[in-house]
Order: C-alpha cells, then sequence, then structure tokens
C-alpha cells in the first residue's frame, strides 16, 4: 500500500487553518461520541450497528452519522456557538470519486443567527483555507470572490428543467410534469424521488463549476430538523453549497419548537418503516433540550474530506485519505 507523505502533510496545513478560523470567530470545540444508542432519523440514510457488551448485557449502539443531535444538546445547554470536527458512518455509501463510508465531518452552530449568516461563514472559511481568490479544480478556474452564486430550488427546477416544484407539489402532478418534460422517473415511489433523480440527473452537474453556488430554500419534506419558510411552508430556510460540482455542505435555520420537531421525527419514522430500513427511537433528550433554546440558531454540515479534495484539486476523495476503504479492502 502506497502512503502519500504530501497529501498527509496539505491535510495536516488545512485542518490546522480550520480550527484557527473557528477559534479565532470565538467559537468554542467540543467532542461528540462516534458511538450512540439514538443516531439521526433521516429515512435514506443506512447506519453501522454494534453491541455494547457489559457484564454479558447486550446493547445495540450505532455508529453516528452526523453530531446534530448531540450539538443541539449542547445548544440547550448554553454553550453559545460551538463547532466539532468528528469521524462519522454511513453504509452503503462506497463507490464513485466522493464517497468514503467513514468521513470527517464539520459541524458548526451560530446562535441568534440564521441560515443566511450561515453562508457568509461559508464564504469566509473557504476563502481563508484556500489562501487565495481564485482556485482550479479539474481544469475548471473557480472564482472565490464574493457574494457567491446563491439560487433557490424553485429557480433552478425552472431554469434547467422548466418545472415549478411550488405550482406540482403532490406525487401524481411532477410525475406527469416531468413526463411532459421526457424526463425519466422510473423506479420513483414518492415525491422526493423525482426531486432527487432530476436534480441529480439534470441539476446538481451545473452547479458551482466557475463560482461556489448556494442552493437554498429545499421542500420541506427534505429538511426534518429546519425551520420552515416564512415566505412560503412549503419550502424550509435549508442550503446546500456546492462548489465545482461537488456538494461540500448542508446547512439549518434550526427548528427548535419540540412539538412540531416531534412530529416530523414520527413521519420520518415511519418512512424509515415503509422504506425497512433501521428503526430508532426517539431522543427525548433531544427533543427536550429544544426547549432551552433560547435564541434563533443555525448549523450546519461541512465534508471536510469533500472540500479537501477541492482545495488540494484530487480528482477521488480517495487521494485525501490515508486509508480509505478501497485500499482497506484490497
Amino acid at each position: 500500500m502506497i502512503y502519500d507523505k504530501k497529501t498527509a502533510i496539505q491535510r495536516n496545513k488545512l485542518t490546522k487553518s480550520l480550527r484557527s478560523f473557528f477559534e479565532k470567530e470565538k467559537f468554542l470545540e467540543v467532542e461528540t461520541p462516534i458511538m450512540v444508542r439514538i443516531p439521526g432519523m433521516e429515512p435514506h440514510l443506512n447506519v453501522f450497528e454494534t453491541d455494547l457488551i457489559v457484564q454479558n448485557k447486550r446493547t445495540k449502539l450505532f455508529l453516528n452519522h452526523s453530531p446534530e443531535l448531540q450539538m443541539k444538546k449542547l445548544l440547550g445547554a448554553d454553550f453559545g456557538n460551538i463547532f466539532t470536527l468528528t469521524k462519522t458512518f454511513r453504509n452503503g455509501e462506497i463507490g464513485g470519486n466522493t464517497h468514503n463510508p467513514e468521513f470527517t465531518m464539520l459541524e458548526w452552530y451560530r446562535v441568534k443567527a440564521d441560515y443566511k449568516n450561515l453562508m457568509k461563514d461559508c464564504e469566509k472559511l473557504v476563502k481563508t483555507l484556500a489562501g487565495k481568490s481564485q482556485i482550479t479544480y479539474q481544469n475548471n478556474k473557480i472564482d472565490l470572490k464574493t457574494p457567491w452564486e446563491k439560487l433557490s430550488c424553485e429557480e433552478l427546477f425552472q431554469k434547467y428543467c422548466k418545472i415549478s416544484l411550488d405550482q406540482n407539489r403532490t406525487f401524481k402532478q411532477l410525475k406527469n410534469v416531468a413526463k411532459e418534460k421526457n424526463l425519466d422517473t422510473n423506479f420513483c415511489k414518492d415525491w422526493d424521488d423525482i426531486f432527487f433523480k432530476i436534480f441529480l440527473n439534470h441539476i446538481e452537474p451545473h452547479l458551482g463549476k466557475t463560482k461556489p453556488t448556494f442552493v437554498y430554500d429545499y421542500p420541506s419534506t427534505q429538511a426534518a430538523l429546519a425551520k420552515k419558510s416564512s415566505k412560503n411552508p412549503f419550502f424550509a430556510e435549508r442550503f446546500e453549497l456546492y462548489i465545482g460540482g461537488v456538494e461540500i455542505a448542508n446547512a439549518f435555520s434550526e427548528l427548535t419548537d419540540p412539538k412540531e420537531q416531534k412530529t416530523r421525527l414520527i413521519e420520518e419514522q415511519k418512512m424509515r418503516k415503509k422504506l425497512k430500513k433501521t428503526i430508532f427511537d426517539i431522543d427525548g433528550e433531544f427533543l427536550a433540550s429544544l426547549e432551552s433554546i433560547q435564541h434563533n440558531c443555525a448549523g450546519i454540515a461541512l465534508g471536510v474530506d469533500r472540500l479537501f479534495m477541492i482545495l488540494m484539486n484530487k480528482k477521488n476523495i480517495d487521494e485525501t485519505l490515508l486509508f480509505p476503504l478501497n485500499k482497506i479492502l484490497n
């Protein structure tokens, strides 16, 4: 097995720069657990399962796929602005050049803020790590000068597919209009399936090619932990950041109403059952912590390996890792 020391040095410098950025921004770094009893409820994610054995008693645990629930518990304990760098795990996502089942995630939370504040954080962070106003990724020059491009999901579907999401809110409506536009919806079982299939095939490849792009206001069905838009509750205050056609980060204006949050988690629980995924309990401590959050807040998860892949101009995420799973399996 070949180990690339030069890449390790590059990665080390970027990680130090990242921590320095948040220190200057007055964020507190916190540690979150790798093993948890109750992970997040996202319907389409697969988890790694393990057993904790203590005095012949077995307890089912899961490798955490996101530190989000734990970070919000700390917000409820009045920790203020916080960030974490942690290993996270998602099963069934090996393949392609942007996936490794074990990956490094950066999450940070700002109090007295919404998702628009996190867009500014992203601009400052990436420019700081890059150290320049233009980078080259796979022969494409990407302009980092701010402000970056901002497009809503509604705008993107209209721009690339001539489809209004707002006017096609049911599965039948969206399926019919997609058929009219000769867009493939085979094997799509619900509205979100169609959304994802169209987005991934006809919209995502265009994003962030010459300038980073914020895609904002996703349908609320795809933002179970986000606050709904006050302008149109069909959409939620969520954005994703794309650089060089690669999704780098996912952010929300956080939902802090425990009753509404519980309702949404129950719906996700039902969806996981329908999809024949592992079913998790609802985290009562998480819901209780929401009651203690005193101010509006916003949180974001950023894929560190993917961002480093862009900044280091690597074609494959494996090239940023010393021990990618593909090498381990071989």
